[in-house]
């Protein structure tokens, strides 16, 4: 899923061919600067927060914006006595993935914990954002000991192409337990409940003390119970999210963030004695340094890696669905280590070469460029923003006629028409980023059956709040 692009450890050492690697770097960072656009980072942050207004699932409030959206799946959740209503959509779908909701909250709480205060007016919308996530993830971790990380049959709801206002597929509820562990899913989930906690430190303390002790717990169980929820849940799981790099990293990046929100002793002991999980035995932190130094390092430019190529058009590309997952996610890293280097005084030794701060920032700057025009087909991947955008993205709910524009139900397969039409989705799921190319050739299919190119994700979007809120602030 989404959230192995973050791990240091899923990428095998780069080699640095210094003067080639530098003359890359700098050739694919300045080499469109003559020709790039002066773009509205701050309307492209706006947009892509409204995205996630268009994800909700539950009983929508007043406030909606995106009013084409109306009131869905009201009763998940009731089959296991549980009320499981809320949450986002983590895609083009209508399931309720765990694993990608739990990754994606933490992501937008990362991006206000740090951003939040370049985001202006957009930081109450921002804000509402992760809470509508947790919300959620509070209900479905509300039993000790267990974490329901599912509502919806995949093979189900993917055999149809209907509105979530007319869901009639199977809304079957999957959970993780002590007979059934799944201590990757629990360990993010623990972490994005942690994470949500110092977002709402100052502005609700009794919710976050409430998301914090919660993660707390979720994250007992997690390490108590070990085990892969692709394990336990095979068949309802994969091939969607599976976890194909085991679970140990995700109980590191939860330990991670509880010591962040908690400042407690034990979470650093405990991130210091399973170190070697991912990076070999040491005795204190001083090797995350230099595994994250060289994480940076392999995904730069000219450095010889195979799992992170450049398209022609200088987008990062990394083989596998839904390529704009990794680009964002990996600029979001390039920005938020290029701060932290800079308040250390402290450049990336890669081999002979040093990037600085600076550059890892105009790298990151030019992935966000990228999606917002600057490419080759001289487009933007995030819908509703420039004058050219996808116009045929993989989403039911946008792809379908609203209930208001055709009150009567849409059968499983009466939406197939529309989803094989030629024609644009009448509903504009503004902000949204879609998966963008599929190869190194920069094009791109603006056609719903190419779902890997052309579905939108929230864990797409999660990163870019960020990303989008830094250099609105520091074009």
């Amino acid at each position: 899923m989404a959230g192995k692009a973050l791990r240091p450890g899923s990428l095998s050492p780069p080699t640095f061919p210094s003067f080639q690697a530098l003359s890359l770097l700098l050739l694919l960072i300045f080499s469109l600067s003559a020709t790039s656009t002066c773009h509205d980072y701050f309307d492209a942050l706006h947009k892509s927060i409204l995205f996630f207004e268009g994800q909700r699932s539950g009983k929508l409030p007043p406030d909606q914006r995106l009013r084409w959206r109306r009131d869905s799946a009201l009763h998940d959740g009731s089959t296991v006595g549980m009320d499981l209503t809320g949450g986002y959509y983590d895609a083009g779908d209508n399931i309720k993935f765990g694993f990608p909701m739990a990754f994606t909250t933490t992501l937008l709480s990362w991006s206000v914990i740090d951003f939040g205060k370049n985001m202006g007016a957009e930081v109450h919308n921002a804000v509402e954002a992760v809470k509508w996530a947790t919300d959620y993830l509070l209900k479905a971790t509300v039993t000790p000991d267990v974490v329901y990380v599912q509502v919806g049959d995949a093979f189900s709801d993917h055999n149809c192409w209907e509105r979530p206002e007319d869901m009639d597929t199977l809304r079957t509820v999957y959970k993780i337990d002590r007979a059934h562990p799944g201590s990757d899913v629990a360990g993010e989930t623990a972490a994005a409940l942690a994470a949500a906690s110092i977002v709402f430190r100052s502005r609700d303390p009794a919710y976050s003390r409430l998301l914090l002790d919660r993660a707390v717990r979720v994250f007992e169980f997690a390490d108590k119970y070990r085990g892969a929820y692709s394990t336990s849940l095979r068949k309802a799981v994969c091939p969607f999210y599976c976890d194909v790099n085991g679970y140990k990293d995700e109980l590191l990046w939860g330990a991670a963030w509880l010591h962040k929100a908690t400042r407690r002793r034990e979470y650093r002991e405990y991130i210091v004695r399973n170190e070697e999980v991912l990076m070999g035995k040491a005795d204190d932190l001083r090797s995350f340094r230099v595994n994250a130094d060289g994480f940076i390092c392999s995904v730069l430019p000219g450095i010889t890696h195979p799992q992170v190529q450049y398209s022609p058009g200088g987008l990062i590309f990394k083989a596998g669905g839904s390529n704009m997952q990794h680009v964002t996610s990996l600029s979001f890293l390039l920005l938020v280590y290029s701060n932290y280097l800079s308040h250390a005084n402290h450049d990336v030794p890669c081999g002979e070469i040093s990037p600085s701060p600076a550059l890892l920032k105009h790298l990151a700057k030019r992935q966000v460029d990228y999606i917002l025009g600057d490419n080759p087909l001289g487009m933007s991947y995030m819908v509703g923003y420039g004058s050219r955008y996808p116009q045929r993205i993989h989403h039911r709910a946008s792809s379908l006629p609203s209930v208001q524009a055709h009150p009567a139900h849409i059968g499983c397969k009466a939406g197939s028409r529309y989803f094989l039409s030629p024609n644009p989705n009448p509903n504009l799921l503004v902000g949204a980023v879609v998966g963008g190319p599929a190869n190194v050739s920069d094009s791109f299919p603006d056609s719903r059956p190419f779902f890997q190119e052309t579905e939108p994700t929230t864990y797409i979007n999660a990163p870019l709040v960020g990303l989008l809120a830094f250099f609105s602030a520091h074009p």
